[in-house]
């Protein structure tokens, strides 16, 4: 593989000018497809296989004309002090605002009249109106939303109380300033980084640029393909900071190939060549742990898995090809001034004292920075940076730094033990919004379980549904059964149930187990309730099969890589402690509120359904990304004769400050997110940025190291039978070396293509 890549960054390289007219060609066409394509809906929700899932599908069939999809919205009135809702003067209010939402747009498809319909709390203070429409709260035009809260503030000029819940008003997710900033924050690590504005560039353009090939190809398929606008939020948080840490560790590589003297084309061949190949590896991780996601089989988190897995592979693409083209185009200034002008000097001084045999400019730098050996290896004799002494530190005390940091995140990690599962509704909004208002003034007139009604479908007649109704009525935890309501063939009826306690409670969990258990096959449960707690249960089901597979399949993909058993089973369990602490933090955060003011979570609740087994997803792969760029240094060390703990000293040295550069940029990325309106993608955000700086500071940087001082050699270890087993894709460039074995062989020291740049050059 690494001969593959040297060649692809050579020819990218030579080419420059082909490849970036490629990419730039790509970019256009992916932005012309986007806006030629309809706006991004909010993608349908289903669940094949659930009896939820089952049920709508019933109705659909059974209902014609009754679909699950249109948004609503429920106007609650409230009467003023001392008054009561039934008196004249509030009567005629609320039936003028009936009257004027049924006229509001055309995608109005029914409006109820609350004194009609019999939907005012016993003390007479609370009443509602519910308001169906034809299309979903993200295909409502603006105009509809403004008439609802045009029509609400009238009603409030009388001197009701209005507010408006339900899924209306629905818009789409806004993430805020905070994204930029974690984009800004990317930007001056890199130029901290790398000394120099045009390398500091280099991974934020290259990102920019496959993002935006990503989530325009995902706008032009989004109507097609149903993918919905978080899908392309998500896909923009992991592109962002997967494609800004591969082309850091190319061009960072790409450095380190000037200082020890080749020439530029040389040089990006030799960084796409080994660079380039952990980059492969680490995306093929990302990809696996995203796709796997359909492991689930739950369309939606498939399509979200499978939008931000093509947006990592065009992210892997960019940086194999790309990079080294844009690096042909950089010449010196991807060396910072200071560090041009010292290459100068070396270089100048080196002319002087051996007759002209030193370096060129860009490439004396390696002078100063210690003698190099025939294979090119960098002797201990330079000195020793932030990362060398780290890890001799480690070195000194492995079994203090394992026992620290195992020990810190498990107490970190103590809160997932209370980890309660479930999805937000409106009752997870801010006090301060208008949904959560209307959510509170339901509950009060009408009960907790107003808010989550569960739908009884009975496949049958009026003999099974009364009968089915008269039982139901019957359980603990019901408030009230509505009247049947008949198809017109009048063979299948649905009934509302309004439980006791509110939708998120065990309770509420316990009566749909319950009225499921207790009926026949022709009775099945659904509502936005039901949906939910089935959904938790395909999350939790999902997760253990979804771990081994991604976990094994990665197992196996970094046996290859790493030519050991001991170092993959260490990078696994890393990865699950890691993963643990952060869902610990997310426990305590967002369901226990501390420190929530911090991270703008205005009410505590239940973490998402989704999140365990997304974070898992995401985070394992992003976890191997350090993995494989931390441990690839240090195997290519031992393998070429280190001893084992001089290999994890090499490895840092070339690898902690990159590595340490990656993860706070990926932190900065992922934390922007939190400032997002959408609770999933602000928790997504924080949950994601939690992990990393858990696995990439505390797991890779020391647990890691710990482990391997403990193991010695032994860290290496592979059976021989497996040995011969395994496909070897020659991570560690061993064939470029041995390239510059038969260069150096040669009669005049010089191949064909070193006399061509010979060439360029002059």
């Amino acid at each position: 593989m690494a001969t593959f890549l040297y060649k692809l960054g050579r020819f990218a390289f030579r080419r420059r000018k082909l490849v970036a007219l490629l990419w730039v060609a790509l970019l256009a066409l992916a932005g012309f497809a986007a806006s030629s394509a309809p706006a991004a809906t909010s993608s349908s929700f289903s669940m094949p296989g659930t009896e939820a899932q089952k049920a709508f599908d019933l109705i659909d069939e059974r209902f014609p004309g009754t679909s699950a999809d249109g948004a609503t919205a429920r106007v609650v009135f409230k009467a003023p002090t001392g008054g009561k809702m039934t008196d004249k003067a509030n009567k005629a209010e609320v039936r003028k605002v009936v009257a004027e939402l049924k006229t509001s747009s055309d995608q109005v498809a029914d409006v109820v009249d609350p004194y009609q319909v019999k939907s005012i709390s016993q003390d007479r203070t609370i009443a509602y109106t519910q308001v169906s429409y034809k299309v979903s709260g993200m295909e409502l035009d603006e105009k509809d939303r403004e008439a609802l809260t045009e029509a609400a503030e009238q009603a409030e000029d009388s001197g009701l109380t209005v507010e408006i819940g339900g899924d209306a008003l629905q818009a789409a997710p806004e993430t805020g300033a905070s994204e930029v900033i974690g984009v800004a924050i990317a930007a001056v690590v890199l130029v901290i980084t790398f000394g120099a504005l045009i390398a500091a560039g280099l991974p934020l353009l290259t990102a920019l640029i496959g993002v935006g090939i990503g989530v325009s190809t995902i706008a032009a398929l989004s109507s097609v393909l149903d993918l919905g606008s978080t899908t392309a939020t998500l896909a923009t948080m992991i592109g962002l900071a997967v494609g800004i840490d591969y082309a850091l560790f190319i061009v960072s590589r790409y450095r380190a190939e000037l200082a020890e003297g080749r020439d530029r084309e040389e040089a990006a061949g030799r960084a796409t060549g080994t660079a380039g190949s952990a980059v492969v590896f680490a995306g093929l991780t990302v990809v696996i742990a995203l796709v796997g996601l359909a492991v689930a089989n739950i369309p939606m988190l498939s399509k979200m898995g499978f939008a931000a897995a093509g947006t990592v592979v065009i992210a892997v693409l960019i940086a194999l090809t790309l990079i080294p083209a844009l690096l042909g185009f950089a010449g010196k200034r991807v060396v910072g001034r200071r560090a041009r002008k010292a290459a100068a000097a070396a270089s100048a001084a080196g002319n002087g004292a051996s007759g002209g045999n030193a370096g060129t400019g860009e490439n004396a730098e390696a002078g100063r920075q210690g003698t190099l050996d025939k294979h090119g290896h960098k002797h201990a004799a330079e000195k020793p940076n932030m990362g060398t002494r780290w890890a001799r530190f480690v070195l000194r005390h492995p079994v203090a730094v394992l026992l620290v940091g195992v020990m810190g995140l498990g107490a970190i990690a103590v809160p997932a033990a209370s980890l309660e599962l479930g999805l937000p509704d409106d009752g997870s909004q801010p006090t301060s919004t208008t949904q959560r208002k209307a959510y509170d003034l339901l509950s009060d007139g009408f009960g907790p379980g107003f808010n989550g009604p569960l739908l009884v479908v009975v496949d049958g007649g009026k003999v099974e549904a009364d009968g089915t109704a008269k039982k139901v009525s019957k359980l603990d935890g019901v408030a009230a059964v509505t009247p049947a309501t008949y198809n017109k063939a009048g063979d299948t009826a649905m009934i509302t149930v309004i439980p006791k306690d509110r939708p998120s409670s065990a309770e509420t969990e316990e009566l749909v187990h319950t009225i499921r258990d207790t009926s026949g096959d022709n009775v099945q449960v659904t509502g936005a309730t039901a949906m939910n707690i089935d959904f938790s249960q395909r999350m939790n089901d999902a997760l253990v099969p979804y771990l081994a597979l991604v976990v094994g399949l990665a197992f196996l993909l970094l046996m290859v890589v790493f030519r050991s058993v001991l170092v993959p089973l260490k990078a696994a369990l890393g990865f699950l402690l890691s993963v643990v602490a952060a869902l610990g933090a997310v426990v305590a955060v967002f369901q226990w509120g501390w420190l929530g003011s911090l991270f703008g979570v205005e009410q505590t609740g239940p973490v998402m359904s989704m999140m365990p087994i997304f974070m898992v997803g995401v985070v394992f792969g992003l976890a191997m990304d350090y993995e494989v760029f931390l441990v690839t240094r240090m195997r290519e060390a031992y393998v070429h004769g280190e001893r084992p703990a001089q290999a994890i000293v090499t490895g840092f040295r070339h690898g902690a400050r990159v590595v340490t550069a990656a993860a706070v940029i990926m932190i900065a990325v992922f934390a922007g997110f939190i400032g997002s309106s959408e609770q999933m993608v602000k928790m997504i955000g924080f949950g994601l940025a939690i992990a990393v700086l858990f696995d990439a500071f505390l797991v890779r940087m020391a647990i890691v190291p710990a482990v391997l001082a403990l193991l010695g050699g032994k860290a290496w270890w592979l059976p021989r039978w497996l040995d011969k087993a395994l496909p070897s894709v020659d991570v560690e460039g061993e064939r470029l070396r041995e390239m510059d074995g038969e260069k150096a062989a040669g009669s005049d020291g010089r191949d064909e293509d070193d006399k061509e740049r010979e060439l360029v050059r002059a």
